[in-house]
């Protein structure tokens, strides 16, 4: 199989301040750039490898703090990492952000073609494809209204259809399949199976280990931002659930 993913060496660390750090220039001037400055460093991952093949889905699971999300923003070049490297090849559609790339004001209409142009379309593929998009998101009667009258649900239901029509060979998931209404949620999944058959590699975070047990082929479970476990996907939820259920 062909590579579509390697991760080696990942590490990403942010900086700490002191409780009392400024939050706006004022202050800063009035306290004389007190607690500006860094107080230390916290690694949110560190000494993270792994790969993904086309056509696999790869898991990801581990408390609030592990570093999931960090790991999956990482992957979808939000941000850089402080050590090791991501080597990506393929074109990337990452669901990281409920609606986050969506104008408030402009139309779900005008939101489809900025937003899949951002991710690699050209205008006229964005045409071919738009009656497609707005039929998987089952939003033709409000397509024409601004997007701030939009539920989360609906938001979803077109970021998804988006982030799916634009052919990623690689697809960045972070708990989107636990949003919206039953339905949606198995057509997503179907979507997403079809994807995999086709050869698109899958990187999907979750708090459910059910759907994680049952989509994926491989699963890595974060702790503290280091791999704890890898390997068979229910092998390594049974092991996350005996650490959880213990403390």
């Amino acid at each position: 199989m062909e590579t579509a993913i390697t991760v080696r060496n990942l590490g990403k660390r942010f900086q700490c301040y002191t409780p009392g750090k400024p939050r706006t220039i004022m202050e800063a001037v009035l306290t004389g750039g007190r607690g500006m400055k860094a107080r230390d460093y916290f690694w949110a991952l560190r000494d993270i490898n792994f790969q993904v093949e086309r056509g696999e889905m790869l898991g990801v699971i581990g408390r609030n703090g592990a570093g999931k999300s960090t790991l999956l923003r990482l992957l979808g070049r939000v941000g850089r990492p402080d050590e090791g490297r991501i080597t990506l090849h393929g074109r990337v559609g990452a669901l990281l952000d409920l609606g986050a790339g969506f104008h408030p004001d402009l139309t779900g209409r005008d939101n489809t073609f900025v937003n899949a142009v951002v991710a690699g379309l050209l205008e006229r593929e964005v045409r071919q494809q738009f009656d497609a998009i707005i039929a998987f998101a089952e939003l033709s009667e409000f397509i024409d209204q601004p997007v701030r009258t939009y539920s989360s649900g609906m938001r979803m239901r077109l970021a998804f259809s988006i982030a799916v029509h634009t052919h990623p060979e690689i697809l960045l998931v972070d708990e989107y399949l636990s949003v919206g209404d039953k339905a949606f949620q198995l057509k997503c999944i179907d979507r997403i199976a079809q994807m995999k058959t086709d050869g698109c590699a899958v990187v999907f975070i979750s708090h459910n280990t059910d759907q994680i047990a049952e989509l994926c082929d491989r699963t890595i479970w974060l702790n503290r931002g280091r791999i704890q476990s890898e390997g068979e996907p229910t092998t390594v939820v049974e092991q996350y659930l005996a650490l959880v259920k213990k403390t």
